[in-house]
């Protein structure tokens, strides 16, 4: 292959420039047709709009709501500390560092999931009752900050 062989991988197609002259396919009214809301400049209907039709989402039933004061807690399961060096003070800081939990949101909290097999203290905001047995049988200590 040489380079004057070389083709574009996909033809690439050329942008419509609306309003330029009769002779571009889409000039005086560019492509809007004549008069009516779609016509005018702002024109056209909200998002769901059915024509003054009750819409779908106020047709269908609301149920429950929405908790403006809920806690949203980073979960890190047991099976993760693994990785930290036996007698290691693990705190929400030494976590996002390591890239364990990428945002500390509201507080951290500790899931019993998996095995810990090393010693360590470990801080957090909130621990699962499974996950504070299991680290205090590995020989570790739980500290709730």
């Amino acid at each position: 292959m040489k380079p004057h062989e070389l083709k574009p991988s996909q033809a690439r197609k050329k942008r419509n420039r609306v309003g330029r002259g009769m002779s571009s396919g889409n000039g005086k009214t560019s492509g809007r047709g004549h008069k009516g809301q779609k016509a005018r400049s702002g024109g056209g209907v909200r998002p769901g709009f059915e024509g003054g039709q009750m819409p779908l989402f106020q047709r269908l039933p609301k149920r429950g709501f929405t908790n403006i004061n809920r806690k949203d807690f980073a979960i890190v399961n047991l099976e993760t500390l693994n990785k930290f060096e036996d007698g290691t003070e693990v705190t929400p800081e030494l976590l996002k560092e390591s890239g364990v939990v990428s945002k500390l949101k509201s507080g951290i909290k500790i899931l019993g999931n998996g095995a810990v097999e090393k010693k360590l203290t470990v801080k957090a905001h909130k621990f699962s009752a499974s996950a504070k047995e299991a680290i205090e049988a590995a020989g570790g200590q739980t500290e709730v900050i």
